[in-house]
């Protein structure tokens, strides 16, 4: 059990009895080595940039690595987030930047992936994937080479989080041959590279997500982090890497107990979401925090994802006090009931209009057509249920504004994507300094997180040998 829990670096052995882990110790040490961390913590990225510039700067400045949230910006923003992350970082310590599947829109994660390669980003947090994208065989195979002992160096080193062993499968074999062959005739990667591809997994580790904020599969982490334990390693004989993939937990980690689970259960890193978006460092308004404060790990509920509405997809979000997974369940509901708006009865349509949306179906269609390119447009018109969908999935980014501005007139409607961690570090802060979201900041929490975990394993492993 021991290893599985500590790297060795860092920790005092005398036998179990006279054990004593070190924060540092925690995770893997060829992990840490790899990415020039000191604690195997990493902050995981949120949609619109709640995970912040600021936030992955002070992070990486105390040993850590953060993610930057990349999700639902414009080229525009990103860059100008990975010239102040650049600028303020000194060479060496870690940050990585988001990449989240855009099933709707792949030119745009084509654009973010070269965007990435133009700054020179060496690590990215792959999200939302159900499969592998040419995007991310682009990212991935840039500049791959074999140095003097004929090993193949990887540039860009990819984490992906995800939560089915079938999507960890994929990323944890080598790049599609198709889409090798279709980049390398497009001359988007070389001949050298395509060859290279073969002999590295698409991955260089996965982020086993058990229940969490956001995009979420609802997965046990009991259940999940063995399953993707193993499965590592029978990909790891089936092909034979040279190299080890390492397996990081997320999802309900607010505590050093659950942290220390984690660690027990075998990973190599832990990555924390929701217990960052209430500190000073996230990007979202002053309202929202002040409502996260509050909770309990009972006040959040499932509701559908606006990117991937029509799928079905879930995301996890705040429950107390507001309306909105109720409302936005409710429209879905609608969506999978009928096949196109003028089905719905005029009470439920008047309801939607003057209480969802306060505006009308019309008003929120115009916004929509400035919004998507031409070619969603025109499905639109010619399929009335996909033109439900789109006035739909409106209101998934309007809550999410509102939110993100601290709207105080629309605050039931607020979309704020946070799962049960949150509720759970509440409780083990309350009384202390940290009760004030004012007083929390993201490098401070992942230092007292990893110290009292390292500080609970060391009594717990004490007790076990008496």
């Amino acid at each position: 059990m021991i290893p599985y829990i500590f790297s060795g670096q860092g920790s005092q052995s005398k036998g179990i009895a006279g054990t004593l882990i070190s924060p540092s110790a925690l995770g893997s040490s060829e992990f840490k080595k790899d990415y020039n961390l000191k604690y195997a913590y990493l902050t995981g990225a949120m949609y619109r940039g709640v995970a912040s510039p600021e936030m992955v700067v002070k992070v990486g400045k105390a040993g850590m690595m953060g993610f930057l949230g990349t999700g639902g910006l414009a080229l525009s923003q990103i860059e100008t987030a990975i010239q102040y992350i650049q600028k303020e970082l000194s060479p060496g310590q870690a940050y990585g930047l988001n990449l989240l599947h855009n099933p709707n829109n792949p030119a745009m994660e084509e654009k973010t992936v070269d965007l990435l390669l133009a700054y020179g980003v060496k690590t990215v947090e792959a999200a939302a994937f159900l499969s592998i994208t040419p995007a991310l065989v682009k990212y991935r195979t840039q500049g791959l080479k074999r140095d003097e002992h004929g090993k193949v160096i990887v540039l860009n080193k990819i984490i992906a989080k995800l939560s089915r062993p079938e999507v960890a499968e994929a990323f944890l074999s080598p790049a599609p041959a198709k889409i090798v062959a279709k980049l390398l005739a497009e001359n988007k990667i070389t001949q050298e590279e395509a060859e290279l591809a073969k002999e590295i997994p698409m991955a260089d580790d996965i982020c086993a997500e058990a229940d969490s904020g956001g995009h979420t599969d609802g997965g046990v982490a009991y259940a999940l982090m063995p399953a993707m334990i193993t499965l590592r390693d029978e990909m790891m004989k089936k092909y034979q890497y040279s190299k080890t993939m390492r397996i990081g937990a997320a999802g309900g980690i607010g505590t050093p107990a659950a942290a220390a689970a984690a660690f027990v259960m075998g990973a190599d890193f832990i990555v924390t979401g929701s217990i960052n978006q209430c500190t000073v460092e996230a990007a979202t308004s002053d309202a929202v925090k002040d409502l996260l404060q509050q909770i309990n790990i009972q006040d959040t509920e499932y509701a559908p994802a606006g990117d991937m509405f029509e799928m079905g997809a879930k995301v996890q979000v705040l429950k107390k006090g507001l309306f909105f997974p109720a409302r936005a369940n409710k429209l879905y509901d609608l969506y999978r009931q009928y096949n196109s708006l003028d089905e719905i009865d005029e009470k439920t349509k008047k309801q939607i209009e003057e209480k969802f949306f306060k505006r009308s179906f019309a008003e929120v269609y115009k916004d929509v057509k400035n919004y998507y390119p031409a070619p969603e447009i025109e499905k639109a018109e010619r399929n009335p249920k996909h033109k439900m969908a789109l006035i739909f999935r409106w209101y998934f980014g309007y809550t999410t504004n509102l939110a993100l501005s601290g709207n105080t007139e629309s605050k039931v409607d607020y979309q704020v994507h946070c799962g049960p961690a949150l509720g759970a570090f509440n409780q083990w802060v309350k009384g202390t300094e940290l009760e004030n979201w004012r007083n929390r900041h993201v490098d401070e929490i992942g230092r007292k997180l990893v110290t009292e975990t390292a500080e609970l394993l060391s009594n717990r492993l004490k007790t076990m040998s008496c």
